[in-house]
């Protein structure tokens, strides 16, 4: 073996290495961006983000390409993003549309405090303005320089990896939703490609000896990100997976209690006979009123997407919303709820329907007038105390039928379908349906079919059946077996619905509850919400009267009925105006069915159930305790695996990785060795320094100097003796410098930044 294959120098990576690397960067950039438009919506700002990435990516591959410094590579893709930014987003303030003026610079604060009130305001996923744009194509133009320089730079593309997987973790973080599996294996594609890509230059200019010791390497900086990948997407993604909509924490109780989560995935939830108070309900009513969290309107077939839209501050003491609007000649009746919330610990809100003012709660809170919902993105309602007045329409019977459904102010999400839906919705739901002579009437007899003995409440048969959820093959098998839980109940009206052109959708929230027994001033009555009373019913829009509820669910609550206007009495029910509230299914009956649970579960709630599962604060401080000890954890794990691998190079005789680690120990300590320093300068210094003992030193410098002079390349059989100096040296190079250095050498190794190997050697031919 020649001197030259054993001190080879860095290889020099080529234009076509550095241009798929660079393209790499792109699309690891583009992947991680993927679910981020769960929180923020897709639309010119990705363009202008990919735009900008791909700019500063651009720019530091032409400086590379005409093999100038590296770190002036960075410095003009700062100068790149700059000017793209200020062509963006300053152009009518800028020099020459480019070139930024303080009255450019002056306007940037502007732009993050819209950003800033974006997302105080905003509700999922937000549409962004200019502020949020800006501040969205500054971050990813941003990360691209970022990435730009830790991969083509420093060549740690693994710990670029990391960055990359963290990035899309942060909208995963902010909405718990369902694994994006194209997108995760998209991330892991780009990132195992630029994994390749190192390997692939580190390896091009190297000697067969050498090619085949990087490809192990390679295979191991392969496996590590692959392992990497994994232990973040299992650690981390999946403790923030679809958790069921109802848990607390295991024990008495007494953690951090309830929450909700806007998913129609309670099938787990309500097998759990574990049963906690959540509030405690009084109103001047007749009767306690259902309450509302989240609505659900947009339908793919298999998921409801929970609402999205425009916000508004709620005031305190100001209406929040506009009364509903509805015709001159319906009754409206002005109702005060009182909330005393206890152990419920979530975003949304439970309010009665529909709400216009609500006063006494703590904290920053947002009303979404499409829906009447109110939703918190930093607070919480657990040990909020606060009053909703109700302005609720009261139709008569003979009112409500004479009114078509629908209206010009719906959009279209209430009424969408998709195009193959079972056979078997649609039939049944138009011969249920034959002969209703008005759309109330229609409804009134999907309400009754479904509570009548054809039907049956329980929580065994869906998973019994084989089919759970509240998709399209979840409904069509559950009109097959006609059993099951109020998801079912409450999709399957709503789709149904739908195939007759009506507008619907599905509310998520509490049963009116249990009356306590105690009785306030003025003859108020109590009513106590436990976690088992969560639960989920549709409702169907009236023209003139709004969004009227019903009660599909066999056995709970009380079926949608109202009273004649003219003889005083019901034609559909035994409910008088006094006892009946037009705005929510019924809410005298509440008591929970008993269930046909074989293994001694007991009584199940009035709708859904309660699960062991992990407190949401709890869930984001692990998530992000996890994420920050990987980051930070990262350059510790890669120096340590160098050194590894360096040591079994050592041992088998190789003096270039018995200097190289030398010199990476040294840097790590903060002793400087640079690049163009000679091995005796070197050593000369150390040994100066009085850092290292003379004949240590000596034995590995003259086993460098004779694996580059000599013909032979030196003694391959000084492997042990070679080993043991380079450990005695780490050993005093540790031990003459301060715990706190040795601590930063461990977190922050600064050697992964410098060479990987000496600096090239020019060996001369043998004249023969």
């Amino acid at each position: 073996m020649s001197a030259a294959d054993v001190y080879a120098p860095r290889p020099v990576r080529s234009r076509r290495d550095l241009a798929l690397l660079s393209a790499g960067i792109l699309a690891g950039i583009t992947a991680a961006l993927l679910p981020v438009f769960s929180v923020i919506a897709p639309g010119l700002w990705t363009a202008g983000a990919l735009t900008g990435a791909a700019a500063v990516l651009a720019s530091g591959l032409a400086v590379r390409v005409f093999r100038l410094p590296a770190l002036l590579a960075t410095g003009v893709q700062l100068v790149v993003g700059v000017v793209f930014l200020t062509a963006v987003f300053g152009r009518a303030t800028a020099l020459l549309g480019i070139i930024p003026t303080p009255a450019t610079l002056s306007t940037v604060s502007t732009l993050f405090a819209g950003a800033s009130e974006e997302i105080r305001l905003g509700v999922a996923p937000v549409v962004p303005s200019t502020g949020l744009a800006f501040v969205l194509v500054a971050a990813v133009t941003g990360l691209a320089v970022v990435l730009d320089h830790v991969v083509l730079t420093a060549r740690m593309p693994l710990l670029a990896g990391v960055g990359l997987v963290a990035v899309s973790l942060i909208p995963t973080i902010a909405i718990p939703a369902a694994v994006d599996v194209p997108a995760v294996l998209a991330l892991s594609a780009a990132i195992l490609f630029l994994l390749r890509m190192d390997v692939r230059s580190r390896t091009r200019t190297v000697s067969p000896a050498r090619r085949v010791r990087a490809r192990v390497w390679g295979a191991s900086a392969t496996a590590i990100g692959i392992a990497a990948v994994a232990v973040l997407v299992t650690v981390v993604a999946v403790p923030i997976l679809p958790q069921p909509g109802l848990r607390f924490a295991s024990g008495t109780g007494a953690g951090f209690g309830t929450t909700i989560n806007p998913n129609l995935e309670l099938g787990n939830d309500l097998r759990q006979p574990r049963d906690i108070d959540v509030l405690t309900v009084t109103t001047t009513g007749p009767s306690a009123p259902y309450l509302r969290a989240v609505t659900l309107s947009q339908f793919d077939g298999a998921v409801w997407q929970p609402d999205a839209g425009d916000t508004v501050p709620v005031p305190g003491d100001a209406p929040v919303f506009d009364p509903v609007q509805v015709d001159g000649d319906i009754a409206v009746a002005d109702w005060t709820t009182t909330v005393s919330v206890g152990e419920l610990d979530s975003p949304w809100l439970p309010v009665p329907y529909p709400a216009s003012t609500v006063t006494g709660l703590e904290g920053e809170w947002l009303g979404v007038p499409e829906n009447r919902t109110i939703v918190s993105r930093s607070g919480s309602s657990r040990n909020q105390d606060y009053q909703a007045q109700t302005l609720v329409p009261r139709p008569t019977l003979e009112q409500i039928r004479s009114r078509p459904v629908g209206g010009s102010e719906l959009g279209n999400a209430v009424r969408a379908l998709p195009a193959d839906i079972p056979p078997i919705i649609g039939e049944t739901a138009r011969s249920v349906t034959a002969g209703a002579q008005s759309p109330y009437d229609a409804l009134i007899a999907l309400q009754t079919w479904f509570r009548s003995s054809e039907f049956r409440y329980s929580l065994d048969a869906p998973v019994e059946a084989g089919f759970d959820g509240a998709g399209l093959d979840a409904v069509a098998r559950f009109l097959q077996e006609r059993a099951g839980y109020c998801v079912h109940f409450a999709s399957a009206f709503a789709v149904m619905a739908r195939t007759l052109d009506m507008p619907s959708r599905i509310v998520v929230g509490y049963l009116p509850g249990t009356r306590s027994g105690s009785v306030e001033q003025q003859g108020r009555i109590e009513y106590t919400v436990t976690s088992s009373q969560l639960h989920a019913w549709p409702e169907v829009y009236f023209r003139g009267i709004g969004w009227v509820p019903f009660e599909p669910t066999n056995s709970l609550g009380v079926p949608t009925s109202f009273a004649s206007g003219t003889t005083g009495g019901s034609t559909n029910g035994t409910d008088t105006p006094d006892e009946q509230d037009a705005a929510t299914p019924g809410a005298t009956r509440t008591d929970a069915p008993q269930l046909d649970d074989q293994n001694g579960a007991g009584t199940a709630a009035a709708g859904s159930g309660a699960a062991n599962g992990q407190n949401p604060v709890g869930v984001l401080l692990t998530l992000g305790g996890v994420v920050l000890l990987l980051l930070a954890a990262t350059p510790g794990t890669l120096r340590a695996w160098r050194r590894r691998s360096r040591a079994a190079l050592i041992r088998e005789g190789d003096a270039v990785a018995a200097w190289t680690e030398i010199r990476a120990e040294a840097v790590d300590l903060g002793i400087r060795a640079p690049d163009a320093e000679s091995p005796r300068a070197f050593a000369a210094r150390l040994i100066e320094l009085d850092v290292v003992d003379v004949d240590d030193i000596g034995v590995v410098r003259e086993a460098l100097e004779r694996a580059i002079y000599a013909e032979d390349g030196g003694d391959r059989g000084s492997g042990p003796a070679l080993a043991d100096a380079v450990a005695r040296i780490r050993a005093r190079l540790r031990a003459g410098t301060s715990p706190g250095r040795r601590l930063l050498a461990l977190v922050f190794p600064r050697s992964l930044t410098m060479r990987a190997e000496p600096a090239s050697v020019e060996v001369p031919e043998t004249v023969g």
